[in-house]
């Protein structure tokens, strides 16, 4: 006598699933902190302050845009010192916004030269690389020239250098900039379009950059330019395919046991590893300066060496392009 009902009936119909869903949302996730900067937002971000009637066909959108703006919650640069440090981790988690370095920031009525005299340092440098090429040499009806390549990064976005300070004295008349620490190198690789994939440290370790001319002030239009070293993309410790090493491992090839007793010249190279120290450039041109909050930035223009694997490969040359940032503070 007991009535049975129809399995379909237990189930609960998608529309109802996703409207369900929709209920559970926080307003946290579409709302900014309090006291906090809201983060730039995309055409494609939805506002979910107004309450409107959706039918059943729009539910399943919504539940994609409350998603979209929870993982999305900051869009990358330009951004500056200030809006980034207002950015909790969990809005510039997943944007790319931690490989950007800051804009000065833009105030109206705002003195555009920082003078420098006394004991002072470059704080918060940092170095953003945008285009990337390898200067090949090309044989024309002319002869051979060089050509910059242009290139596809390979590597995530961890390629940016931040956070380096060094001292800003004065050398004779010049200001000369000494970095000393920081995050001054990112491994990196880039694919030519060929396919071949040519490995680097991107770096400006120990750099000495002086201005162009005499000068105690920074102010847009002040060029400098310096060298660096570059040390091995590879460490002692690296070990190649055939257990060969600088600091350990074997001292010929395992899998070639009968070129021990000699004849083996031609691989002179690759037995014999070494810690190649090469030596690169850069280029700096100040496009813009805040002197109220010490900041300035500008572009560069960076040529290195790539990677020796340790001595057996000739290096080939490096094109970097990109816009830098830093603050000047006393020391």
């Amino acid at each position: 006598g007991r009535r049975r009902l129809h399995p379909a009936s237990q189930i609960l119909s998608p529309v109802a699933m996703l409207a369900s869903a929709l209920s559970l949302v926080t307003p946290s996730l579409v709302t900014p902190a309090p006291g906090r900067v809201a983060p730039m937002q995309r055409s494609a971000d939805v506002s979910m302050a107004a309450k409107v009637s959706v039918t059943a066909g729009q539910v399943a959108g919504m539940a994609a845009a409350v998603l979209a703006v929870g993982v999305q919650s900051a869009s990358a640069g330009p951004f500056t010192r200030t809006d980034i440090a207002s950015l909790t981790y969990q809005q510039i988690k997943g944007t790319g916004l931690a490989n950007t370095c800051p804009v000065v920031e833009q105030v109206d009525g705002m003195k555009t030269e920082i003078k420098v005299g006394g004991n002072y340092k470059i704080d918060e440098f940092c170095l953003e690389p945008t285009s990337f090429q390898v200067l090949e040499e090309k044989l024309t009806k002319s002869g051979v020239v060089t050509e910059a390549v242009d290139t596809k990064v390979t590597t995530r976005q961890t390629y940016v250098l931040t956070g380096m300070e060094g001292d800003l004295v004065q050398k004779d008349g010049k200001l000369t900039f000494l970095e000393k620490d920081g995050i001054d190198y990112a491994p990196t690789t880039v694919q030519l379009p060929g396919g071949e994939r040519v490995p680097f440290l991107f770096t400006v370790k120990n750099l000495v950059a002086q201005s162009d001319g005499a000068t105690s002030s920074i102010s847009p239009g002040l060029k400098m330019s310096g060298g660096f070293n570059v040390p091995s993309y590879r460490t002692g410790l690296f070990l190649d395919p055939k257990g060969r090493g600088t600091t350990t491992g074997y001292d010929q090839a395992v899998a070639l046991p009968a070129l021990q007793a000699g004849g083996d010249e031609s691989l002179f190279k690759e037995n014999n590893k070494k810690f190649d120290v090469g030596r690169g450039s850069i280029e700096l041109k100040v496009t813009s300066v805040n002197a109220e909050l010490g900041e300035f930035g500008g572009v560069f223009v960076q040529k290195q060496p790539s990677d020796t694997d340790l001595g057996s490969k000739v290096p080939k040359e490096l094109l970097l392009k990109g816009q830098f940032f830093g603050t000047v503070v006393p020391n």
